[in-house]
């Protein structure tokens, strides 16, 4: 079996039985979404896979040596980049990756922004169902995910600039304005 079916039976397995946030949609078609995103934006194999298991140490009972082992350090390194340590407050897990991916290899930040594209399409989609009360899915409302959501585009802001993989980074931002609007909020941060 090739290294990518391989990674995708690996996170069917390892998200058996989740569904997506306030949804019964199966987990899976989120990692899913995410490695396509990449596999068509043309990254290589070690990014479209670890696309595919960016969330199976933070959401599963996988361990990050079972990743490394499976499928290799380059792998690994990227999953546990994108990789939030659920034991902290929200607020300081999100400043932390806003934080990591600031400073972030490219492979990372590919991965974590197809993640957080998929998020906002997703979220963009329910909201236009069922209006506010898709807020109330979320650990921190409205005002806190667009802090979130605009970090990122500050931490993506080279790759956004300079037109590097547009079809994920510009894409990103692209919904994020097209969500949260032309305003930004200032004070909306890890302590608001």
């Amino acid at each position: 079996m090739d290294r990518l079916s391989a990674a995708v039976e690996f996170a069917i397995r390892a998200h058996g039985g989740q569904t997506r946030k306030g949804k019964d949609v199966p987990y899976i078609t989120h990692p899913l979404a995410v490695a396509l995103s990449l596999a068509r934006a043309g990254c290589a194999e070690d990014v479209v896979i670890a696309g595919l298991l960016h969330d199976v140490v933070e959401d599963t009972s996988v361990t990050l040596e079972e990743v490394r082992d499976h499928f290799g350090p380059a792998v690994a390194e990227i999953v546990a980049a994108c990789s939030e340590d659920k034991r902290l407050p929200w607020e300081e897990r999100k400043a932390r990756m806003l934080e990591t991916l600031t400073h972030a290899p490219l492979a990372v930040k590919l991965v974590a922004c197809a993640d957080k594209l998929h998020n906002i399409r997703d979220l963009r989609a329910d909201y236009e169902q069922v209006g506010d009360r898709v807020w109330d899915r979320f650990n921190r409302g409205r005002q806190h995910q667009e802090w979130y959501y605009r970090g990122l585009l500050d931490a993506f802001a080279e790759e956004i600039r300079d037109g590097i993989y547009p079809t994920l980074f510009r894409a990103l931002a692209e919904e994020v304005e097209a969500q949260f609007g032309g305003t930004h909020v200032e004070d909306a941060g890890p302590e608001g």
